[in-house]
């Protein structure tokens, strides 16, 4: 509980002291820089609607000064397979059994993010937790938050603000999941390079770090980006688009998607064409996130490679609110998530049962 909390109730009762006695009564009141985080298994469980959606945690009947007030800023846990084992996994920490109120808030924009953000200030959470719909525009409410007392910790994505505008950040390194995929393609040895690129929520961390590495190559190697537009990170759209893309006649043998749920509307469009996709077939297919039916995919052949992003954070911001509860000082400013892509001639079920979300 902060501090001006307890001076609340402090000046609280000096007042309800006060007052009886103007009744008559007569009895007196008794540090910095990147350690890297294991993925491994799922060992911390696993768990779009555009617009904001606001949801209460159950705080019971319980005095909420017994717990730790926390406001939870996410993106729609509808919106991919990923952000629902996310969204699941802060849910099973910050809960009351673990001493803890949580307040969730749900957007895919960022003005409503912010928003947000401004409400949980004024409610007075301890912690403002957060994973940005976009990198920029945060500085002002987050330095809001700093006059306030609130502390702020990063999860998931990054932000272009001060470091000292937060705590800590627990987030996966999107341009090095990008650069892993980049290279893989580049390993494939093509001919030639045909691509359509499927992006997500334009801005987003995720979005800029997968597009950077395939933009670099492609302009450094000659490769022909056939199609490029947002999907935002949804099935159907991406489907659309990969559907008017072979309607127009052009060629292509890569998809390249910036999460599975893309990849899968994309290969709805290609089956509905016949044509083949896959180990050895006419079209590579790429996605991230390593939802563990995606994983099958790969597995047996009909996806090439899956680029791992780990929703498992929960257990690493518990420790930090730990440490600042006991007024611990912090060893890593940065704690970035352990990631990996799998190839789909090399992948076991070992890999889809340990890794797949």
């Amino acid at each position: 509980m902060k501090v001006k909390k307890i001076l609340a109730m402090a000046i609280s009762m000096v007042m309800c002291a006060a007052m009886f006695a103007g009744c008559g009564d007569t009895e007196s009141g008794s540090d910095d820089g990147g350690k890297s985080a294991k993925s491994g298994a799922k060992d911390n469980g696993g768990a779009d609607n555009d617009g904001g959606e606001d949801e209460v945690g159950d705080t019971g009947t319980a005095d909420d000064g017994d717990y730790i007030y926390v406001g939870i800023i996410n993106n729609d846990p509808n919106e991919s397979g990923y952000r629902t084992a996310n969204d699941k996994d802060l849910k099973a920490t910050f809960c009351e059994e673990n001493g803890f109120k949580a307040d969730f808030y749900y957007s895919l924009k960022n003005d409503e993010q912010i928003t947000a953000a401004q409400k949980f200030i004024q409610d007075e959470v301890d912690y403002l937790l957060l994973s940005a719909a976009d990198t920029a525009g945060w500085d002002t409410v987050l330095q809001d938050a700093q006059d306030a007392g609130v502390r702020v910790i990063l999860f998931d994505r990054t932000i272009d603000a001060d470091e000292s505008l937060y705590e800590a950040s627990i987030v996966s390194d999107m341009a090095k999941e990008g650069q892993t995929a980049v290279d893989w393609l580049k390993g494939q040895g093509l001919s030639d390079y045909k691509i359509i690129h499927l992006q997500g929520v334009m801005g987003s961390a995720a979005q800029k770090g997968r597009s950077q590495a395939l933009t670099d190559t492609a302009a450094s190697d000659g490769w022909e980006i056939v199609e490029e537009q947002t999907a935002e990170w949804n099935a159907e759209k991406a489907q659309q688009i990969v559907q008017s893309v072979i309607d127009s006649g052009k060629d292509f043998n890569v998809i390249y998607a910036e999460n599975d749920d893309m990849a899968k509307g994309a290969v709805a469009a290609l089956d509905k064409a016949n044509i083949s996709h896959g180990v050895g077939k006419d079209v590579i297919v790429m996605g991230f996130d390593c939802n563990q039916w995606a994983l099958k995919e790969l597995l047996d052949g009909n996806w090439n490679y899956d680029g791992q992003c780990n929703p498992f954070q929960s257990s690493y911001i518990k420790d930090i609110i730990d440490k600042l509860e006991n007024d611990e000082t912090l060893s890593e400013k940065t704690i970035i998530m352990d990631e990996k892509g799998f190839d789909a001639t090399t992948i076991t079920q070992e890999d889809v049962d340990n890794y797949g979300i």
